[in-house]
């Protein structure tokens, strides 16, 4: 290893959830090297599509927020945000800061009635503002309407066999018959949209997005089994009218279809976050050039090798064979697992008995505590 004032140290980690955001965790990492002399540290958060990208993905390229007005998924007007990356023609949306879960009451929620509409919002926005490209984490929604709700935004219309159009949220799907394109805005046709998509369920039977995760919105068994009803005629009717088939598609499921959806309405690709945040962050061209890389997130076991941000890093770590230390709230079943997918070490914050609440109100010392340490293993001393 070289000697520490000419170490370069990429800092790479997650959020640590409920505790500190990916960039909070970086700069708590690179106090730890800083204390021992490691100077040359480059923080670059991470995220995968989930809460915190917007941040993350503003902080890794130099980019800004904007605040700006949506529809919440019950229908009200909200303050929310998304962010412009460094390029200046890259929108990073959260579906959630529009169309989340917790931003309807646990006694309102209601896949039935609950719209992306906010969602869409954010998508004008942005094109409003001169961007070419989006890039959307769908994460944590309150919706099973198959992305309607952001369709109807864009100046889409879905209709009854009477050709009336229908009202927002899943449960009117079942009366769809006809999807109008033809006041669609037509600038999308140009827009490149990525979705930060990382799980695979379909869009409709057992492991679809009613049945999977229709009860945690709010919806009962009754309504579990309409909301699937629903999105199997959207589906038909996508076909037909669009000929856009979502019905098996992997990932159509995610959101409550919102993954099918902005497949169907905006031609959007579906991919892993963690890859869409490393290509953006250009995290690739940093670790060829670095000597060791930091990651973290709050927990780790062998979910993690399923597409969080650890895995991503390793990846790219194992091509230019550099060594990469994992940093983590918690170690949880099979984590040692990782080290075949190239991590080469793996470290609980927790350096003493402690509990839960202990370890989330003291992360941040915690995890430079353990950074200085690494740092002065890995760095040569005078």
């Amino acid at each position: 290893m070289k000697d520490k004032k000419d170490l370069k140290v990429v800092i790479a980690p997650d959020s640590f959830k409920g505790s500190l955001t990916s960039l909070e965790a970086a700069n708590a990492i690179k106090k730890g090297f800083e204390l021992e002399g490691v100077s040359n540290c480059i923080c670059i958060p991470m995220a995968d599509g989930g809460e915190g990208t917007v941040d993350a993905m503003i902080s890794a390229t130099g980019g800004k927020l904007v605040k700006c007005k949506a529809t919440d998924p019950m229908g009200t007007t909200i303050d929310a945000f998304y962010g412009i990356l460094g390029d200046g023609k890259t929108a990073v949306i959260e579906m959630a800061a529009a169309s989340g879960l917790p931003l309807v009451k646990t006694a309102d929620r209601n896949p039935m009635l609950a719209s992306t509409f906010g969602t869409g919002e954010l998508m004008l926005d942005a094109v409003n503002n001169g961007c070419s490209k989006l890039i959307i984490g769908i994460g944590g929604s309150a919706t099973n309407d198959g992305g309607t709700g952001m369709a109807k935004a864009l100046g889409i219309q879905f209709l009854d066999i009477n050709n009336n159009e229908l009202h927002e949220g899943g449960g009117a799907l079942i009366d769809l018959y006809k999807i109008n394109t033809t006041h669609f805005d037509k600038r999308f046709y140009d827009i490149e949209i990525q979705v930060a998509c990382d799980v695979d369920n379909p869009l409709c039977g057992e492991s679809g997005a009613s049945y999977v995760y229709g009860p945690q919105k709010g919806a009962t068994q009754k309504m579990v089994t309409q909301l699937d009803r629903s999105l199997r005629n959207l589906a038909y009717v996508l076909k037909k009218d669009m000929n856009k088939d979502i019905l098996d598609l992997p990932g159509a499921g995610a959101a409550g279809g919102l993954g099918g959806g902005l497949f169907a309405f905006v031609d959007a690709k579906l991919l892993k976050g963690i890859h869409i945040m490393m290509e953006a962050a250009n995290i690739d061209e940093q670790i060829k050039n670095a000597d060791l890389v930091i990651t973290g997130e709050g927990q780790t076991d062998y979910q993690t090798a399923f597409g969080k941000v650890p895995a991503g890093i390793a990846e790219i770590t194992s091509k230019y064979k550099k060594p990469l230390i994992c940093i983590s709230g918690s170690l949880g079943k099979d984590y040692e697992k990782l080290y075949d997918i190239g991590i080469t070490s793996i470290f609980s914050i927790c350096n003493k008995p402690m509990n839960l609440k202990y370890a989330i109100e003291n992360a941040e010392e915690l995890i430079t505590n353990l950074s200085q340490s690494i740092a002065r293993l890995v760095a040569r001393q005078d």
